[in-house]
């Protein structure tokens, strides 16, 4: 397929990609979209528009996509089974690619019980697999899941989406083979690029990506690290003990406990960890889940040495000079 959007022409190109997280409000406050696209311009190549994250009523992921457009960030807009059938999910496919949206990543989706509307009906008519399968028929056949032509009247061309397709891995959950088997059934049905859950355990990052590429998944897939600064020794241990699926060696629990400044210390690790990252094979980015903490992206960025990024018109992002004016 030939390279369409930004993130896909500069994974195609070999570079070393960025992508960073933005969560919609939870209200109709477009200024909150536009503040935090404002932030991400320049320093990250495309940036993913979460879609209800953990089970919360937030803005649709499709019009803060839109509105983060506009602010001349691209974005990845996340799309979960949870809240639409299959009629549903390629309808706002095709109305997403028709706003300028190229980029999609396949999510299930956290159960409702764990957001604030915990009674509200799940829909789960495909899982995150079959979603990315009927993203890549719609763009690859023209055809709906049904199977009927993406086409008006017969006459008339085929206009699919022609969408960047993407999912997430868990390198982390137990057991370890069955993470690699979940990702070669993704890779199956149709996923371009991978964005992993955050990483904090390297250790174990290194054994689970080891395992994909003895499979030779790296080289049919792009994959993007995930990772989330940490601000606090609470949050450490809040990551470790509460969020399932995620491992915090005792290490970056003692490192964070001793610093004097735990947000500058989890800044520090995040930095390293890119550094490692970018020495393993298989590894063709990262993914920067800054949790509301959006304003230390581009300091992230230019300390790991990530600056410029390619720009969309061909011309760089901002330099490292004017990054280090600016902080």
């Amino acid at each position: 397929m030939k390279a369409g959007s930004h993130l896909e022409k500069v994974l195609a190109s070999g570079e070393f990609a960025v992508t960073a997280e933005l969560g919609p409000p939870k209200s109709a406050d477009v200024q909150v979209v536009v503040e935090k696209a404002q932030i991400l311009a320049g320093y990250v190549d495309a940036v993913n528009i979460t879609d209800n994250q953990t089970a919360i009523a937030r803005m649709s992921s499709i019009a803060a996509a839109k509105l983060a457009l506009e602010q001349g960030v691209e974005p990845v807009m996340q799309m979960v089974c949870r809240d639409r059938n299959r009629l549903a999910l390629q309808s706002d496919i095709l109305g997403a690619y028709a706003l300028g949206i190229h980029n999609i990543l396949c999510l299930t989706g956290d159960h409702q019980t764990f957001g604030n509307h915990p009674t509200a009906k799940n829909v789960f008519d495909l899982d995150s697999i079959q979603l990315v399968q009927l993203v890549r028929q719609m763009r690859d056949e023209g055809k709906f899941l049904c199977g009927e032509e993406i086409r008006n009247r017969k006459r008339d061309p085929i206009v699919a989406p022609r969408m960047f397709i993407g999912a997430a891995a868990n390198p982390f959950a137990d057991p370890l083979p069955y993470r690699v088997v979940r990702l070669a059934k993704k890779v199956k049905a149709g996923a371009d690029f991978i964005q992993t859950q955050c990483i904090y355990d390297l250790a174990r990052f290194k054994e689970w990506l080891d395992r994909v590429c003895e499979r030779g998944l790296h080289e049919q897939v792009y994959i993007l690290a995930g990772l989330t600064p940490l601000k606090s020794a609470g949050m450490a241990r809040y990551m470790r003990d509460k969020v399932a699926g995620i491992t915090v060696p005792d290490e970056i629990i003692k490192r964070m406990e001793a610093a004097k400044e735990p947000a500058e210390e989890g800044i520090q690790i995040c930095v390293e960890q890119i550094a490692e990252l970018r020495e393993m094979e298989g590894i063709a980015g990262v993914h920067l889940m800054a949790i509301e903490w959006e304003q230390q992206v581009p300091t992230i960025v230019e300390r790991a040495g990530l600056l410029p990024r390619p720009h969309p018109s061909g011309e760089s992002g901002p330099s490292e000079e004017v990054m280090r004016t600016e902080s």
